[in-house]
């Protein structure tokens, strides 16, 4: 034997380009699993004679828990294990081709190679991943088209505002970019189950189930000092706000750079971005997805209490809640565990909302075992089935004497156009029917009842039916706000109660009428204003109400999220109480980007953002933020004087992009007036 190290040529561009690993820019070898790598090294002599690999994981390689394995070279690819087969070989050099099983752990290897009798050389390290383009993998997806948006794509689009009005922002997922690929990893061998049994959850992480679910729970902070901070207070101090992030590389690379303390602030669709970039990272197809009027249902009834005081309040009572959205992640992976039938996508959600296992993780749910109402399926489906079909129960709550009153309930308030970016395209795709079917049907009514019946709430007395005299009574009018004129932050806000009168005798009503501002979970901030009315209709007469909220009134209660709840609650003379509510999301003022120019790989293009103010009064402290994967390194921040009344500003910055193809940058503008204002432009690179 040579006394030298063997010195190893990894190929690294071809291995990449057959992998499907190109986009990582490391000098480290990344494969995925079930494909042969090719590899060649000199230093030993007679090299195809007795040649032994050793590939090993993990604290405490072992084959007993398939972190280690060593292998020959044999004249074919083995179908269970590793194997190696030699490709060429000279008096100084060997190429061989490894193969490693559809199933292998995936994380960084330690690849070593004995001859005859003498100790092992070490030829290196390399990183194993899940491999969606191969057939054998739990994680499959046949259609290459998802493939390259769900597992290649670095850029996404979220969903947000509110079911009357969906709007959407981008984000920069950024999971080839620098160091992610090692941080991805660094969170495994910090989750709680690594600490508790290192060679255990080693040997689990060739299963992309049971790394959902580690991941949901380490993508936030409870429980394990994960990598975001949830709050949802209206107050951020002490950290970012979470409206303000645009991409997840600085999510990331904070949270590895302060020693990993968890990083201040997530929203829901923070820690699914979060996810979206780890899960993609590590080659598991996943996407994220928008639900609106969202359940968070607390007590496992499939219930939505909530609760209004005489004039009309939204109160805090019980721990039910319906958000305007919520944003999860679904992953794409077979199912062994429960069947054929309930692979494909599956449920997973990082923001911590209720503990499952004694921590707060949630899923993987079959999507198919929810549309079914299979609830008692693992896992986490009481929970997700809730989401996206549970009741509403609106009740009168008297806090004198402690009263509550049944006010009205609703059957197909929750879990409305179920949405998430299309393959390929930036439109928004409808998925409400994989999840449920059609809202009111006797179809989803017969799975709600199963779905109860599972979780043993039909059958039993159900302490939380309605009394006698809470059952729901006909009201004699009925409610709506309708909106007159645009919803724009900066603009005074116009609405009309539209009262109608059901009944063939007159009817005298007494309005309350409250507007508050809140979060997008619908959590009260601020009151903006109240007023009370009181109507007489006729038999069957339609009367509108107009309502002016101006701009200066709205203007310092409003949050970030934008969004303002208005509830009218009509006391009917001799009759029931009638609620009417509507929940807006206004809309920040428009950006404009130009490229001024032809984008070409390694040269220099500049790119203009325009702002015009909107409003009456001057905007300062404006600060415009860039950041877009393989357009600039890292996050551009750019501080801009202040603005007068309509003035416009225009900004010139550069960008030398580093790779061809389309790349997506995103822009967000922030000042005293507007917070977050986002927009995004596809940028072609050209060779």
């Amino acid at each position: 034997i040579a006394a030298t190290q063997p010195s190893t040529d990894w190929h690294l561009k071809e291995n990449a380009r057959e992998h499907h690993t190109s986009k990582f820019s490391s000098e480290e070898l990344i494969v995925r699993r079930g494909q042969a790598f090719t590899i060649t090294f000199n230093g030993t002599e007679r090299p195809e004679q007795n040649l032994i690999f050793i590939a090993e994981t993990g604290p405490k390689p072992s084959k007993a828990t398939k972190t280690l394995a060593t292998f020959d070279i044999s004249s074919t690819v083995s179908k269970e294990g590793w194997s190696a087969v030699l490709q060429s070989s000279s008096s100084s050099s060997v190429s061989i081709s490894i193969s490693s099983p559809h199933n292998a752990v995936i994380g960084r290897y330690r690849l070593s190679v004995q001859t005859g009798s003498s100790s092992p050389q070490s030829l290196g390290t390399f990183v194993l991943l899940f491999n969606p383009w191969s057939s054998g993998d739990d994680v499959f997806l046949p259609n290459k088209a998802e493939c390259e948006e769900y597992v290649l794509e670095e850029f996404g689009i979220i969903f947000a505002g509110n079911k009357n009005h969906i709007s959407s922002f981008g984000w920069n997922f950024g999971q080839f970019q620098g160091d992610i690929l090692n941080i991805c990893l660094s969170i495994l061998d910090r989750s709680l189950y690594y600490r508790q049994d290192p060679i255990t959850d080693v040997s689990h992480r060739h299963d992309p189930r049971y790394l959902g679910r580690v991941l949901s729970a380490m993508v936030n902070a409870n429980d394990d000092q994960g990598v975001v901070l949830g709050n949802w207070s209206g107050k951020y101090e002490g950290g970012k706000n979470p409206t303000s992030w645009t991409g997840s590389g600085e999510i990331l690379q904070s949270w590895k750079k302060s020693g990993f303390k968890p990083v201040k602030y997530g929203q829901c669709w923070v820690f699914a971005a979060v996810l979206t970039t780890v899960l993609r990272c590590l080659g598991i197809p996943t996407r994220t997805i928008t639900n609106f009027s969202s359940a968070h249902d607390a007590d496992g009834n499939l219930r939505v209490d909530e609760f209004y005081d005489a004039d009309g309040n939204h109160l805090e009572r019980g721990a039910d809640s319906v958000w305007n959205f919520h944003v999860w992640n679904e992953s794409w992976f077979t199912r062994n565990d429960l069947g054929p039938s309930y692979s494909g996508w599956q449920v997973l959600d990082a923001t911590p909302q209720e503990e499952s296992g004694g921590i707060y993780q949630c899923g993987p749910a079959s999507q198919h075992a929810i549309k079914e109402g299979e609830v008692d399926l693992d896992y986490d489906g009481p929970f997700v089935f809730a989401e996206v079909n549970a009741d509403c129960m609106y009740w009168n709550y008297d806090s004198a004497t402690g009263k509550k009153t049944l006010i009205f309930s609703k059957s197909t308030e929750i879990g409305a156009s179920i949405s998430t970016k299309a393959v390929g395209r930036d439109n928004r795709v409808d998925v409400t029917r994989d999840y449920k079917y059609e809202e009111g049907s006797a179809k989803e009514r017969e799975i709600f009842k199963k779905a109860r019946k599972k979780l043993g709430l039909e059958d039993k007395f159900d302490p939380t039916a309605p009394k006698q005299e809470e059952v729901e009574q006909k009201p004699d009018i009925s409610g709506k706000f309708k909106v007159a004129g645009s919803l724009e932050v900066g603009k005074d806000l116009n609405l009309l109660l539209v009262l109608e009168n059901l009944q063939s005798d007159a009817k005298t009503v007494n309005v309350n009428m409250t507007a508050w501002s809140t979060l997008y979970t619908r959590r009260r901030v601020n009151q903006i204003w109240k007023d009370s009315i009181s109507v007489t209709l006729a038999p069957k007469e339609e009367k509108q109400f107009p309502i002016k909220i101006k701009y200066p009134e709205y203007q310092q209660q409003l949050t970030t999220d934008k969004t303002i709840q208005v509830t009218a609650l009509c006391h009917v003379e001799d009759g029931i109480q009638v609620l009417v509510k509507r929940n807006i999301t206004l809309d920040n003022p428009g950006i404009d980007i130009q490229v001024l120019g032809e984008a070409k790989v390694n040269k220099e293009v500049f790119v203009e953002v325009a702002f015009t103010n909107p409003i009456n009064e001057e905007v300062k402290d404006c600060v415009l933020q860039v950041e877009g994967s393989d357009l600039l390194q890292g996050i551009l921040e750019l501080r801009i004087p202040p603005l007068k009344a309509s003035e416009k500003s225009s900004t010139k910055f550069k960008l030398i992009p580093s790779e061809a193809g389309p790349k997506h940058l995103l822009v967000n503008f922030s000042c005293d007036k507007f917070a977050d204002i986002k927009t995004f432009k596809m940028v072609n690179v050209i060779n």
